[in-house]
C-alpha cells in the first residue's frame, strides 16, 4: 500500500488559491489595509501582509542564489505591490523546480530575521516558504471580519478538491 503524498505542486496550488481570494478581498476592500492589527509586532494589516510576503521572496531569492532583499525594502503601501512581491516569490520557485540539478534535500546555510544564520534542508525553507502565511491569513480572516468585512473564503486545504454532494445533509 503505498502512502498519500502532498506534493509542492499540491502546495504551490494552495498557496496561489489562499493568495488569490484574500487579494480579490484587499481589491475589494483596500481600506482592509488600514486595519489596527498586532500579530507579530505589525502594526496593521499592510504591515501584516509584508510579514506574510517577505519569507516567500527572501527564501525565494536565498534558494536561487539571489541577493537577500532587505525586510524593510519590501513593498506593502498597495494591494499591487504587495502581491507583485508574492508573484515574483512564485516565478523564482517555479524556476528552481522545473531544474533537475538541485539537491532539496541538501542543507544550505540561509538568512532568517528572527533566527540569524540558519541551516536546513532546501525542501524545508521551500515548505516553509510556501505554507508560513497560511497561518497568518487564518488569523486576518477573524480580524476583518471583527472590522465588518465579510470573508467567506474557504481556505482549508481540503477545498481544493471538494465536491458538494449533497448539502441537505450539512449540519
Amino acid at each position: 500500500m503505498t502512502q498519500p503524498v502532498l506534493t509542492v505542486e499540491d502546495v504551490m496550488a494552495w498557496n496561489e488559491r489562499t493568495h488569490a481570494e484574500w487579494r480579490k478581498l484587499f481589491t475589494e476592500h483596500p481600506e482592509a489595509l488600514a486595519i489596527p492589527c498586532d500579530i507579530t509586532g505589525t502594526k496593521n494589516v499592510a504591515e501584516l501582509m509584508q510579514h506574510i510576503i517577505a519569507p516567500e521572496i527572501r527564501y525565494a531569492q536565498q534558494l536561487s542564489g539571489l541577493p537577500i532583499a532587505d525586510y524593510k525594502d519590501i513593498p506593502y503601501d498597495s494591494v499591487d505591490a504587495i502581491y507583485a512581491t508574492h508573484e515574483h516569490a512564485m516565478t523564482l520557485f517555479r524556476e528552481l523546480l522545473a531544474s533537475d540539478t538541485i539537491d532539496w534535500d541538501a542543507k544550505f546555510e540561509f538568512t532568517t530575521r528572527s533566527f540569524g544564520q540558519a541551516r536546513s534542508t532546501r525542501k524545508a525553507v521551500l515548505f516553509h516558504a510556501l505554507t508560513h502565511g497560511i497561518r497568518h491569513y487564518a488569523q486576518l480572516t477573524t480580524l476583518v471580519r471583527q472590522h465588518g468585512i465579510s470573508h467567506k473564503l474557504p481556505q482549508d486545504y481540503l477545498v481544493m478538491h471538494l465536491e458538494i454532494v449533497n448539502k441537505s445533509l450539512a449540519g
